[in-house]
């Protein structure tokens, strides 16, 4: 049996970016999160998704986000900590009118207080948005 979503699971890997081998950790995991995006990424590294509390460098970070979370800020801080050079966080938050949805301006203001750079928004799954983040030197210098 195919679910509808089988056919398009490594699209989303693509539109995140993610090659493989990368190494990919996830913050922010709940009962809500989409287990055809986790699949899809996990199928592109070829490993499972690092953890929380993963010492390893990554080259994404996923931070399933919500309103009511904490500080996002914080959380951003504390995902850029193994982040590789050029890595990227996408903040994955509900769309508009589903439960937990962040306002796009609460994002655009933690950012920079991150010493981040928004890059660009996409739809991740039925029910979530992503959006790109990296440091800025990786936006503008290629070594």
């Amino acid at each position: 049996m195919v679910a509808a979503g089988d056919a398009d699971k490594g699209g989303v890997a693509d539109k995140l970016g993610i090659a493989p081998g990368q190494a990919v950790q996830e913050i922010g995991w709940d009962e809500d999160v989409d287990d055809d995006v986790r699949a899809a990424i996990e199928e592109r590294i070829g490993s499972d998704l690092l953890d929380e509390d993963a010492d390893d460098v990554v080259d994404v970070v996923l931070l399933w986000w919500r309103d009511g979370d904490g500080d996002l800020v914080d959380d951003l801080i504390n995902a850029t900590g193994p982040l590789a050079e050029n890595g990227v966080v996408w903040v994955l938050t509900p769309k508009t009118g589903r439960p937990g949805h962040v306002e796009p301006s609460e994002i655009a203001e933690a950012v920079p207080t991150a010493g981040l750079s928004q890059t660009s928004n996409i739809t991740v799954a039925e029910d979530w948005s992503g959006t790109r983040l990296v440091r800025p030197s990786s936006a503008k210098v290629k070594r």
